[in-house]
């Protein structure tokens, strides 16, 4: 039985094609200022906001962030947790992931294991979702102690998706990690697509900056785009805008 985020996931995609995320990181935007990013994401077309990082973002700043956020906008917030200290009570729901290809046992079993009784305790929705890290990598793949996936090998990546959807995740996120210089190619895009099938939702995240490269990513069969480090770069309401509007277009040729 889904969750009330993940079937307003559900709704989204069929009606309208695709999703865009926005990621509040508490250790760069904290309280306030999460808060107004938050808000002028969700203003200019933003479906649903993610809170979470690599480091930082945990305890009482994450708590304070997510609560500012939730009082700035009408679209579900969920965690998207760097480590069990990103946990939070006042969000929708929670991504529950596995790093699927991490070469550290931690990040594949423990850090779940770890954190589930504390997710059933708050009452957060977990959403089981399987986390693949492409090159660079960047921060999270350093964090994790990942086997970073080549650009260049569609094969290997929906070897992966498969893996995933067979152990019953229902999102897959596709990283290239936080401040990529460029999104997934459309071939890599499409092996994910095709491998996720109908049964589990395929999210692009890093190195999305532009409309025409978030129109290529839907269009080669991803269900939603995640950007943050976008927003360290300029006007947060006009990228916003500029990328709901690319993401929505380019979904509404698949409905």
């Amino acid at each position: 039985m889904i969750g009330k985020v993940e079937k307003y996931y559900h709704e989204k995609i069929e009606s309208e094609g695709s999703m865009l995320f926005s990621l509040v990181d508490p250790d760069k935007f904290s309280f306030d200022k999460g808060a107004k990013l938050a808000k002028a994401c969700y203003e200019n077309g933003a479906d649903a906001i993610l809170v979470g990082g690599s480091i930082g973002a945990q305890g009482e700043v994450l708590d304070e962030t997510v609560k500012q956020i939730k009082e700035s906008v009408s679209v579900p917030v969920v965690l998207f947790p760097g480590n069990i200290s990103g946990i939070s009570g006042k969000a929708d729901a929670i991504y529950f992931m596995q790093l699927l290809n991490s070469r550290d046992i931690y990040w594949l079993s423990t850090a779940a294991i770890q954190g589930a009784p504390v997710i059933k305790r708050l009452g957060l929705e977990a959403i089981p979702t399987t986390y693949l890290v492409f090159e660079p990598g960047r921060l999270v793949g350093w964090i994790g102690n990942v086997n970073l996936i080549p650009e260049d090998r569609p094969d290997i990546a929906a070897a992966c998706a498969l893996a995933g959807r067979f152990s019953g995740s229902r999102v897959l996120i596709a990283e290239r990690g936080s401040g990529a210089a460029e999104p997934l190619s459309a071939a890599v895009i499409g092996a994910l697509s095709k491998a996720c099938g109908e049964e589990v939702f395929l999210f692009d995240a890093g190195g999305v900056r532009t409309a025409e490269q978030a129109s290529a990513i839907i269009t080669a069969g991803a269900d939603g785009i995640q950007v943050g480090t976008v927003f360290e770069e300029g006007d947060v309401a006009l990228k916003t805008k500029t990328l709901a509007k690319a993401v929505k277009e380019a979904g509404k040729k698949k409905v």
